[in-house]
């Protein structure tokens, strides 16, 4: 099937530059310096939105592999069901992050992806990404850089958690979901908790009265407040101190 754009379909430049802002897909058009013709072809492979309902999969273990999803709105998680039957979380994606890419090698996805809010993502066939890196070959490179900064992402973020006591942990993971806050132009310092404690708790390798007591310590020495779900860091240098021997967050 060719990627070649109808006279009829027109698609409005400066929207598709507006919706992928936040986007992390923002690299494969913005900075590349695309003309108007090749803006038109990338948006009509992207352009296809699906919405998946609060609590709603994205995808489910064992299914087909055949797009890769970039989160518009909302929040998902991913997890695996253990042989005993309990829930493993294995990751958190916000706005602008992508989803689907543990897939490309089996070609079956390998865990879940639940909605944690009423959610929207862009779907990316992959079959349809060799067609378009022909037609504009730049994009496959920058392509391949989002991916593996994904994937170094996730991987960066297991690596410390492995060697961390619970309240290491905690501040390690407040502290990411403040940077990718901060880079998707939100405050780092005041936000939303769209997880429950005991999904914290699953992701972190923690029980969920060890998650609680690691929140209510940290709330004690005034470094974060809680209330519900709602967070506000009142001291980011010295959660980062909490982080241990760790100098970085993922």
């Amino acid at each position: 099937m060719s990627l070649e754009i109808s006279s009829h379909h027109h698609l409005d430049i400066s929207h598709i530059k507006s919706s992928c802002a936040t986007c992390s897909l923002r690299e494969l058009c913005l900075p590349v310096g695309l003309n108007e013709h090749e803006i038109q072809v990338l948006g009509d492979v992207v352009s296809h939105k699906r919405k998946v309902q609060r609590g709603g999969y994205l995808y489910r273990t064992g299914s087909k592999f055949q797009s890769l999803f970039a989160i518009r709105r909302g929040f998902l998680k991913t997890c695996i069901l253990e042989q005993d039957g309990r829930q493993q979380v294995t990751g958190f994606h916000m706005t602008g992050e992508l989803l689907g890419l543990d897939a490309i090698s089996t070609e079956l996805h390998t865990c879940d992806a639940v909605a944690l809010e009423d959610s929207e993502v862009c779907e990316i066939p992959f079959a349809k990404l060799e067609e378009i890196s022909r037609i504009i070959p730049s994009l496959m490179r920058h392509f391949h850089k989002i991916m593996s900064r994904e994937i170094v992402q996730d991987h960066g973020v297991m690596l410390l958690l492995g060697s961390m006591k619970a309240e290491e942990r905690l501040a390690t993971f407040l502290l990411n979901l403040s940077r990718r806050f901060l880079i998707r132009g939100y405050s780092e310092s005041n936000f939303y908790l769209r997880m429950t404690r005991e999904e914290i708790g699953s992701y972190l390798g923690l029980k969920l009265e060890t998650v609680s007591r690691a929140f209510s310590k940290l709330q004690d020495e005034n470094i974060i407040t809680v209330d519900n779900k709602h967070i506000k860091i009142n001291d980011i240098a010295r959660l980062k101190m909490k982080m241990g021997n760790s100098t970085c967050v993922p």
